[in-house]
């Protein structure tokens, strides 16, 4: 990072295979649809395979259910 004061407000994104993606929060999230939902969790998982429960936060259901593509 160049030190700026800008740096500051960037937040990490981190990218698990297989997972969900792990974004440092809190964080505002715009669906599809044009809703938003937040968090103030200080990371929070956002489902990347639309298999959550709690879509569009991850709940782990992708660990339980095989994927269209993987069957």
């Amino acid at each position: 990072m160049s030190g700026r004061d800008d740096d500051r407000d960037r937040r990490r994104v981190t990218l698990v295979r297989g997972g969900p993606i792990l974004v440092e929060g809190p964080v505002e999230l715009v669906l599809d649809d044009g809703t938003t939902v937040c968090s103030d969790r200080f990371v929070v998982a956002v489902c990347a395979c639309r298999r959550s429960r709690r879509y569009p936060f991850c709940d782990t259901s992708h660990r339980r259910r095989a994927r269209d593509d993987q069957r």
